[in-house]
């Protein structure tokens, strides 16, 4: 499923009445980068908490995602990447629009190449831990926002925000 084209700012600006929330561009000092080749990319929202661990990440990107973006919780470590290049191509494969993770990514050559929208905080080279460790469809708290699973996300070169409801159907 393509998704239609958008700006948040005009989502923004053509839904004054919804309560939209908008995460702060800049965490702790760090700015949402885009890594994917999807530079404009939204759905509903399933979320994930893990620090280190990518163990989650990565069964999740090889279920089912269409129409779904990933927004990952990783404490906002830059101690290794919760997402790489083949992670990434699981979920194009399964056909998720984006992720997006308060944490590290790895390969972004290999990432810019693939159709997904990727935001994330940074680039390193180091994996992360697998240890089956992390928390599913739990609430998400960070960039002054709070995200559920179910809630609708749309993330563009302008940034992030989060909504109730789909504004693109």
């Amino acid at each position: 499923m393509s998704i239609p084209a958008f700006v948040t700012c005009d989502l923004l600006d053509d839904h004054p009445e919804h309560p939209f929330q908008v995460m702060s561009p800049s965490i702790d000092g760090k700015s949402f980068q885009s890594y994917g080749a999807i530079k404009s990319f939204a759905g509903q929202v399933v979320t994930v908490k893990c620090f280190e661990d990518n163990s989650r990440v990565k069964e999740l990107l090889a279920t089912d995602g269409t129409g779904k973006v990933l927004v990952v919780d990783g404490g906002a470590s830059m101690r290794c990447a919760l997402m790489g290049d083949m992670i990434a191509e699981s979920a194009v494969k399964h056909h998720w629009n984006g992720v997006i993770i308060y944490g590290c990514v790895r390969d972004v050559d290999a990432i810019a190449q693939l159709q997904l929208g990727v935001h994330a905080l940074a680039a390193i080279p180091c994996k992360s831990n697998r240890k089956g460790l992390g928390e599913v469809d739990v609430t998400l708290t960070f960039g002054g926002v709070t995200i559920q699973s179910g809630d609708y996300v749309y993330a563009d070169n302008n940034g992030i925000i989060i909504g109730q409801q789909n504004f693109l159907d």
